[in-house]
């Protein structure tokens, strides 16, 4: 039986220049049915509280919109596992306002970067991140999930094994605010082979070994510019990368994963950049 290629969850980041509700309205024009968006300019530490004339025409927009689920990805500054006292402390308060904006607008995720231990011990940033999720956490009430990012292992970044996200969640408190987003160009350049049928279900059985497939809860559908195993994290086009289509026609084929959210984060230079990429995705459906 053929699927109907308008119920898997597929979108792209978008922007909310000009207000939030303009990201729905963009998403809606790309055919998407899931959107990505930052609820703040995600890189600068300062930002304004919304403000009920920013959240309401967003939520009834909503309410309008074909876009079935909206995730927000947290500010790239974030760093809950900095040794650096200061840039812990602005981590923190910058990731609970983030979590309070996404209680407002009715954003059921939130997408986080784990952080980086810089010159600490990665067990103690681990720790800290873990540390610092509960305290964030029992600050705002709510159901909003925050969903660690599995990592390229650039640089001195927590997340980029199965392993380390596991253990994140298994110190945090409660764990069922924290959740996974898997991101494709991530995971092929921290060594993580799912390019054919054989590798893409081994993948997929460690994962939930480790983890647990029900924690995952959105995707980053993404290229690599770079070979497996590289650590450095550069999206392609899809196709157009290292990773190749077979990959993303297993997981546009997987039923498993027709209701999670699959985003795409790939070169953008005009919105028929994103059609392009979306198109092909959603082509590969059987």
């Amino acid at each position: 039986m053929k699927k109907n290629k308008s119920q898997t969850l597929l979108g792209a980041h978008v922007s909310g220049a000009g207000g939030l509700q303009n990201a729905l309205l963009i998403g809606e024009e790309l055919g998407c049915n899931t959107i990505q968006i930052f609820t703040r300019n995600n890189r600068q530490w300062a930002f304004d509280s919304l403000t009920p004339e920013e959240i309401a025409p967003f939520v009834e927009q909503q309410k309008e919109s074909p876009i079935k689920t909206v995730v927000s990805h947290a500010s790239y500054l974030i760093n809950l596992g900095s040794p650096n006292k200061i840039v812990a402390a602005r981590s923190k308060k910058a990731l609970t306002a983030e979590l309070v904006r996404c209680q407002q607008l009715s954003i059921p995720y939130l997408v986080l970067h784990p952080g980086a231990h810089l010159e600490s011990p990665e067990s103690l940033c681990i720790e800290q991140i873990a540390d610092s999720l509960t305290k964030i956490i029992e600050q705002t009430p709510g159901p909003c999930v925050i969903l660690l990012e599995n990592m390229a292992g650039q640089g001195s970044s927590i997340g980029s094994s199965f392993e380390q996200l596991a253990q994140i969640r298994s110190l945090a408190i409660p764990k069922e605010r924290i959740g996974i987003c898997f991101d494709t160009c991530h995971a092929f350049a921290a060594g993580y082979n799912f390019t054919n049928s054989d590798s893409y279900k081994a993948l997929w059985k460690e994962f939930d070994a480790i983890i647990g497939l029900e924690l995952l809860k959105a995707m980053h559908l993404n290229d690599s510019q770079k070979e497996l195993g590289s650590h450095v994290d550069r999206h392609a086009n899809i196709g157009k990368g290292k990773i190749g289509l077979e990959a993303f026609h297993l997981i546009m084929n997987d039923s498993r994963f027709e209701n999670i959210p699959k985003i795409i984060e790939t070169p953008l230079t005009s919105l028929e950049d994103h059609r392009r990429n979306l198109e092909i995705l959603r082509k590969l459906i059987d």
